[in-house]
């Protein structure tokens, strides 16, 4: 069975959404088995519940070393400056002993992301995939056989770097059916 990973981090509960319908893309496919997990909150507790942070999400907290159990992952960040979350960097920043054995080599990796209009979803993958490149994985993007990638009548965070949502600067827009498939 091919064990795939959805790792994110969310603030406000979109990439979490996003986090729940990509598992669930994943689960149509026969004979894969996927999990859900977050990275954890670097933030004073304090400082998030005045923010707004959603404290109260559901997926389990992963640990580093967990990334080597999988055989595919597939990333999920807000984007802070066009870049991925601190929260996000600061996991990842954890996979030096995992680098160091080749653990990652050959596993499939992704990203998809939350961001606001202009907000760098573009610039939060590609940036993101650095990382990934020097794990030795392979980049998995969204192919434009995916149709709604074509789809200009609205807008959405999607691209063929990878998929995504539109977050806006209050935080209000939820992410749209055709962002979450």
């Amino acid at each position: 069975m091919t064990k795939v990973l959805v790792l994110y981090y969310s603030s406000y509960g979109h990439v979490e959404t996003m986090a729940y319908a990509v598992a669930e893309g994943v689960r149509e496919v026969e004979g894969v088995d996927v999990d859900v997990k977050r990275v954890a909150e670097t933030m004073p507790e304090e400082i998030a519940k005045k923010a707004g942070v959603k404290m109260n999400q559901k997926a389990p907290v992963a640990e580093p070393a967990e990334l080597a159990n999988y055989d595919a992952i597939i990333f999920g960040t807000p984007t802070r400056f066009g870049n991925m979350s601190a929260q996000m960097r600061n996991f990842l920043d954890q996979t030096g002993g995992l680098w160091v054995q080749g653990k990652l080599i050959g596993k499939v990796g992704s990203v998809f992301v939350s961001t606001g209009t202009g907000g760098g979803n573009e610039t939060t993958i590609t940036s993101f995939w650095h990382t990934l490149a020097h794990h030795g994985m392979l980049i998995a993007g969204m192919p434009y056989s995916e149709q709604s990638l074509t789809v200009l009548t609205e807008m959405r965070g999607s691209s063929p770097y990878g998929a995504g949502t539109i977050a806006g600067a209050d935080g209000s827009r939820t992410p749209l059916e055709i962002e979450k498939k």
